[in-house]
């Protein structure tokens, strides 16, 4: 018990410790190392200076965006707001410091002036040279170059380099490799996500021939498993259920969308042509009912079956969800901010949000008859049957129709089509009526 009680206060010391370490290393990395624009400097504009002097047109006041390079560094009338390497020089810096209420910014009155560390972070960003940075996610993947390491021989592909050299750095040296029994039970935890079966061990742990590792690979990846591990990832990005929610939360028959992801996956479908099938699928020239049933996608709302509800009112709850689904997937933006206002950080103005909204909206949710492989044998089979039918009336109607030509061309030439009758005769008898 004694033991116990030191471990604990020696624990509970170092965790005081620790948590004291952090909040200095908070305090003061704006000023130890230097202050890095999207940790530091762009959520502090953002707090302080958008309001005024943001992205959004109408709220802007004379003429100064600081939430891009261009407008932050553009000459003013003979001074800037930030000027590169020269701080005290700088009018953000001056009238972030004034004395003056009249000059102070933002205006003392607004709640939202900067303390000490944050004017000095702001000092020592301009002072580097005030330099922006495009947000991380919008920024290109680059081509990484394949480290070099010392053993050249234990690497078998380009991860390896770049793993080995990391070990490397520090002075570590990689660990054996796994043992038959325990790489067979990673390969399929990865790849399908379950445990392997034991015939499956007993295979890979018998087959001694070159190449073992490879077809072990290619088995897991040609099995179905490996197209439902990948597929769930997506469909709960696509926010999938097989019920509707709310508190009903009723079954209902989306399953076709999930079959068609999983279908995508296993046939290693490109991005490319999945994305414009979940979208647009429907729109597509002669598009096949599998396109149609891709853009399920959008279906995925939940449905409130409630009896008292407006349904006006969710359908305008179902497309703001499709509106940020869209974002979040396909861009990879949050734009729920957008929903009330131009965004602060991403490049999303109050319009372009309700634009995407009026878009979706214009969209009719119509339901897909989705039939298996027998129904739609039997379905073609009545087509052909129909066709067959139709040619058979052709074929009747083609004598009838050949004599009525025939007899046509006869009477034009013996001028008795558009003669009128003589009526006159007919006309002077007197008529009779029955009694």
């Amino acid at each position: 018990m004694v033991l116990i009680h030191i471990l604990s206060n020696l624990l509970l010391r170092f965790a005081c410790y620790a948590c004291v370490g952090w909040i200095f290393l908070f305090q003061f990395s704006g000023t130890i190392w230097g202050s890095d624009f999207n940790r530091d400097i762009r959520p502090l504009l953002a707090r302080h200076c958008f309001k005024c002097h943001g992205p959004d047109d109408e709220a802007r006041e004379v003429d100064l965006r600081l939430d891009n390079e261009q407008g932050a560094k553009k000459d003013l009338g003979g001074y800037a707001a930030v000027i590169p390497g020269d701080a005290d020089g700088s009018e953000l810096l001056k009238r972030v410091i004034a004395d003056d209420p009249d000059m102070r910014m933002p205006p003392p009155g607004s709640g939202r002036g900067l303390n000490e560390r944050e004017v000095g972070m702001l000092r020592d960003w301009i002072q580097s040279g005030g330099g922006y940075k495009t947000h991380w996610s919008f920024v290109p993947p680059m081509q990484a170059m394949v480290p070099r390491v010392a053993k050249v021989d234990w690497c078998r592909n380009p991860i390896d380099n770049f793993v080995l050299s990391r070990l490397e750095a520090v002075g570590r040296q990689p660990l054996a490799d796994a043992d038959r029994e325990s790489l067979v039970r990673r390969l399929s935890l990865d790849l399908i996500g379950t445990t392997p079966s034991l015939d499956e061990v007993d295979r890979y742990i018998q087959d001694r021939k070159p190449g073992a590792y490879q077809r072990l690979v290619d088995r897991f990846l040609a099995s179905p498993g490996y197209a439902e591990r990948f597929a769930r990832p997506w469909l709960d990005l696509a926010r999938y259920s097989d019920t509707n929610g709310y508190e009903k939360d009723r079954k209902r028959s989306i399953w076709p969308y999930r079959d068609w992801v999983i279908d995508a996956v296993g046939q290693d479908m490109p991005f490319d042509q999945f994305s414009i099938e979940q979208v647009a699928g429907d729109m597509l020239p002669q598009a096949t009912n599998q396109q149609r049933v891709a853009t399920g996608f959008h279906r995925n709302t939940m449905l409130n079956e409630e009896g008292g509800i407006d349904p006006m009112e969710y359908r305008y709850h179902s497309i703001i969800d499709r509106v940020a689904t869209t974002g979040t997937v396909w861009m990879g933006l949050t734009t729920g901010c957008a929903q009330c206002h131009t965004h602060k950080y991403d490049p999303i103005t109050h319009t372009e949000y309700f634009s995407l909204f009026a878009l979706l909206n214009n969209a009719d949710e119509p339901d897909v008859i989705v039939a298996d492989s027998k129904r739609e044998a039997i379905a073609a089979e009545i087509e052909q049957r129909i066709m067959e039918s139709e040619m058979k009336l052709i074929e009747s109607w083609l004598p009838s129709y050949q004599e009525f030509q025939k007899f046509h061309r006869s009477s034009e030439k013996s001028g008795s089509i558009g003669k009128k009758p003589d009526r006159t005769a007919a006309s002077a008898k007197p008529q009779q009526t029955k009694p």
